[in-house]
């Protein structure tokens, strides 16, 4: 079983902290007794969990959320969703885009719907919470990556005391309009870190350009190698690469690749083979069973 150890006076970007907000978001899929047991095992006294149900029509069924509190740091991690509903919701040429609240700028109307509902109690946690000086962490995975951006971004324009010190997603659709985008990226310049695994197809939704994606991308290549942005003619090569790789079933990578299974197997390989150098390379993730699930085993 994986063992996480949280760092609580941890700054600043490291591989380390990515994979334990890897992990942390992963926890949001689980139930509110799990969530606060491990996030208690985690160091955190404070545990809450907040749900809100959609109607339908609307295609989510909830919003879900948990924020966790230590004296020196509180974390905030939003639920995704299975990665074949968000997929068919993301490519509709449809899509409207909603007027952002808190800054000049258009987001996707289903995540600005999506958080819009939780805002209120997230917001009042934090100022409740956010009292001795802790460091603040935004995550999540899928449609919970969209998410934990655009709490971090509507927190901090409406209570400017409220910058995130990270905000780090794992297989995050593009979530707003280039104009937003770029005053997110001014404000947030160092604090955030997209990580999308191979041919992760969420990770290519909703359609560029009338949607961009904020920086700053960090990409598993096929071989599970940590790269900063790729440069397009490489990434294209390794991402056909990646499609090719499973000769029984080409091209399905793509949802496999989304697993959050998938994000903490390169995680965990990842800070093996940096802990020993001389180990060799993992196999691709999501190629096996034991990372193919959309929750952690």
């Amino acid at each position: 079983m994986t063992t996480i150890t949280f760092d609580h006076a941890a700054t600043g970007y490291s591989l380390a902290q990515a994979r334990r907000l890897a992990h942390a978001a992963a926890l949001a899929y689980q139930d509110d007794e799990q969530v606060r047991a491990t996030a208690n095992r985690w160091g955190f006294d404070r545990v809450r969990s907040v749900r809100v149900p959609h109607a339908a029509p609307f295609p989510l069924e909830d919003t879900q959320v948990y924020i966790a509190a230590s004296d020196q740091m509180i974390i905030v991690a939003f639920r995704g969703t299975q990665p074949e509903e968000l997929r068919d919701w993301l490519s509709d040429v449809n899509t409207l885009l909603h007027p952002y609240t808190a800054i000049e700028g258009n987001i996707h109307a289903g995540f600005y719907r999506a958080l819009d509902v939780v805002h209120p109690a997230l917001l009042q946690t934090l100022e409740d919470w956010h009292t001795s000086g802790q460091s603040l962490w935004f995550t999540g995975h899928s449609l919970g990556g969209a998410l934990a951006m655009l709490a971090a971004a509507r927190t901090h324009f409406e209570d400017p005391t409220l910058l995130a010190d990270g905000v780090y997603t794992y297989g995050q659709p593009r979530t707003c309009c280039p104009k937003l985008a770029s005053a997110y990226d001014q404000a947030f310049r160092g604090r955030t870190f997209r990580f999308v695994n191979n041919n992760d197809v969420v990770a290519q939704l909703p359609p560029a350009p009338l949607f961009r994606h904020v920086a700053e991308e960090r990409y598993f290549d096929t071989r599970g190698k940590l790269h900063e942005k790729v440069p397009a003619a490489a990434g294209l090569i390794d991402r056909i690469g990646g499609a090719t790789a499973d000769p029984l079933a080409p091209g399905t990578d793509g949802i496999r690749d989304h697993f959050i299974n998938a994000y903490l197997a390169r995680f965990d390989a990842a800070q093996e083979e940096a802990a020993s150098p001389a180990g060799g390379r993992k196999p691709k993730a999501g190629r096996g069973g034991a990372v193919n699930g959309l929750l952690p085993g």
